[in-house]
């Protein structure tokens, strides 16, 4: 309590400051520990495990601010609502200077320390962000020269996938092997998609006559989304299926079936390349 001309008055910042601190030190460690754990897209990969930390860290750092915002608002209406009939203007607010200067202090350290943080991030560790790096990636994950390549083809309404090193066969479904580090060759035949497979924290972008790269790595089994993110058309909401990450040895015999089963279109598909350019069809006659 303070005195103010004979009456003693709370101490109203820290009364908020008191409760804040304690709801932060509730909130923060189950956004980390609980919370965090939920938050999208999740660890099927390297590249999802990463996006995931970064979220939590977000939500961890966005937490207090809310509690303080929050806090102040209904600490306000409880304490200073107009308790009689008398409806009479308090006096004037002419502001605080220690707390505008504590809040601006406090938002220039959080957006520094972000900014610190995630240039390192994209520096040091986000090596094949499965962003989708473009034709020739600089930044190449560990293990990339051995990867496995995989060709999306997007297209008016579908996806393909071609596996070079397997024949270069080409399919509808999409396997991938658990632990191995997947180089996709995202492209297009037609307009621009995007190729999202959510769970898997990839997310790159099908242009017409462009071959992006994106790297991903994927850790658990499972079943995985995909979509086209890209608005491409009528049916593009419809442009969606789902993947699986395998075993190595469930891969090597689902690539089997695969190749026996599309043997006979292989002398139609044409040979690979990094991008296509199909040519009209003209009707006879």
């Amino acid at each position: 309590m303070i005195e103010v001309a004979g009456h003693r008055v709370p101490r109203h910042g820290v009364r908020i400051v008191s409760i804040w601190v304690v709801l932060c030190a509730i909130v923060v460690p189950l956004v980390v520990f609980v919370l965090g754990s939920h938050l999208p897209p999740g660890r099927m990969s390297a590249e999802a495990s990463a996006q995931t930390d970064a979220n939590t860290v977000l939500t961890a750092l966005l937490a207090p601010i809310i509690l303080l915002v929050g806090v102040h608002f209904v600490y306000s209406l409880v304490v200073f609502r107009v308790r009689d009939d008398a409806l009479e203007d308090g006096p004037p607010i002419r502001g605080h200077g220690p707390t505008q200067m504590a809040w601006v202090l406090l938002t220039a350290v959080i957006v520094v320390a972000l900014a610190v943080w995630g240039s390192y991030t994209l520096v040091q560790s986000a090596h094949g962000a499965a962003g989708g790096q473009g034709p020739s990636p600089s930044d190449l994950p560990k293990g990339s020269k051995a990867a496995l390549p995989i060709q999306v083809i997007g297209q008016q309404w579908a996806w393909t996938f071609r596996f070079p090193t397997y024949s270069a066969f080409e399919t509808r479904e999409l396997e991938l092997p658990v632990g191995k580090v997947i180089a996709f060759h995202v492209t297009s035949l037609d307009v621009t998609h995007s190729f999202w497979a959510y769970e898997l924290g990839v997310k790159a972008d099908a242009v017409p006559g462009v071959d992006n790269v994106a790297y991903v790595t994927p850790r658990k089994l499972g079943v995985f989304s995909v979509r086209c993110s890209e608005l491409c058309g009528l049916w593009h909401g419809h442009m969606a299926m789902h993947g699986r990450v395998v075993s190595a040895a469930d891969f090597d015999s689902w690539v089997a079936q695969q190749k026996a089963a599309d043997a006979k279109n292989l002398p139609d598909l044409g040979p690979y390349q990094r991008v296509y350019f199909p040519e009209p069809k003209h009707r006879a006659g």
